[in-house]
């Protein structure tokens, strides 16, 4: 089971960051009316709120840089699983890259996943 949740989880970063960095509209289908995101401790619920937030970050261009993905089942009786991030970003070009850690809790549904909770942190030294 470890093989498939890893593969799972790095199908899912994969394509999350992909799609996040070209065009973030497009994260719509990824959440649900009942997700939740915090981001930097602020807390925004249903699939289109946290998608507006996501596209009026103040920045032009983005790049997710993943250094570490772990994953884990987060139920015994749902295939769920609980996805770990850390990484670099570098926004609008800047030569300074910042850290961020991002956790995503994903259900299945119809032989895929959505996001049900996305907590998303910078990480300041």
């Amino acid at each position: 089971m470890a093989a498939n949740i890893d593969a799972v989880a790095t199908q899912f970063v994969e394509f999350y960051y992909k799609t996040f960095d070209s065009d973030r509209t497009q994260l719509t289908s990824l959440y649900r009316d009942g997700s939740m995101l915090t981001f930097e401790g602020a807390q925004i619920a249903g699939a289109t709120s946290i998608t507006d937030k996501l596209v009026n970050l103040p920045f032009q261009k983005v790049l997710h840089k993943v250094t570490t993905k772990d994953a884990q089942p987060s139920s015994s009786s749902v295939a769920s699983l609980l996805v770990s991030v850390t990484g670099l970003l570098v926004v609008d070009d800047s030569p300074n890259p910042l850290q961020f850690s991002q956790i995503f809790h994903l259900m299945p549904e119809g032989g895929s996943y959505y996001v049900f909770n996305d907590i998303f942190r910078l990480n300041y030294a």
